[in-house]
């Protein structure tokens, strides 16, 4: 089956494609541009999905999920991470698990006392710098892998959705013997949609999330028998407030 490849933006095309399509996604090597070192330099945090504990929330009663959790204020070039907390959705958004408080592991210290951590996070504030003008986001950083342990895996078992914040980013971080993953992007208003496959480490979408709706259809080991993962780190970007029961 031939992977559709995503639209790249170069770095100084990706404000325009977010504004006029919802979406935009940067290669790995202009990322690493972006980000002021090769994008080959991110592999040092790749064996940090090796110790992801297992996602105890799972309501469909699936053993495919890890994870890990954090949260940030991000504004300027200032970073400041913040005491942890746990993750809520409200029901609107996530059907499936909202409407409870969800309590993930933190993310490693290793990952978030490098310093390509912070400059990271600034490059994500910048793109919902420009949608929605330059503030305080409140970010929510989540490292995901999704394996086929019970043969077939869900990146989004909530199904096509909206995440009820300003910005989403996703990462790929890895992909090894499986097939699927196919990222899907609606319009929030219209039928208008387009379907691509990350498969580059370190490539990122980034989405409006009042635009548009997204998913990534189920993963499957590419070979009978065998087994595989997709290992993504997913960043929201939120104004005025973290989401919670309250918020």
């Amino acid at each position: 089956m031939q992977l559709l490849p995503p639209p790249l933006c170069r770095p100084g095309e990706l404000d325009a494609a977010l504004a006029e399509l919802g979406f935009c996604v940067l290669g790995a090597r202009d990322l690493g541009d972006t980000l002021g070192e090769p994008a080959s330099g991110l592999a040092r945090w790749l064996s940090l999905w090796d110790e992801l504990p297992p996602d105890l929330y799972l309501k469909d009663g699936g053993r495919y999920r890890r994870r890990r959790h954090g949260c940030f204020i991000v504004e300027g070039d200032e970073v400041l991470p913040q005491p942890h907390r746990a993750h809520w959705q409200p029901v609107e958004y996530n059907a499936l698990h909202g409407g409870i408080e969800r309590h993930f592991e933190p993310l490693p210290e290793a990952l978030v006392a490098d310093p390509l951590w912070a400059r990271f996070l600034c490059v994500g504030a910048r793109r919902a710098d420009a949608i929605r003008g330059a503030q305080r986001w409140y970010v929510e950083a989540h490292m995901f892998r999704i394996d086929t342990t019970d043969g077939i895996g869900r990146p989004t078992p909530e199904g096509a959705h909206r995440d009820g914040v300003d910005l989403v980013g996703v990462t790929l971080v890895a992909r090894e013997g499986i097939k699927g993953a196919e990222t899907r992007v609606f319009a929030a208003d219209g039928r208008e949609g387009l379907r691509f496959t990350l498969t580059e480490p370190f490539a990122t979408l980034w989405l409006d999330d009042a635009k548009v709706i997204h998913e990534s259809t189920p993963i499957q080991p590419l070979q009978a028998g065998g087994s595989g993962y997709r290992d993504t780190l997913v960043l929201t970007y939120r104004a005025h407030a973290f989401q919670g029961p309250a918020a």
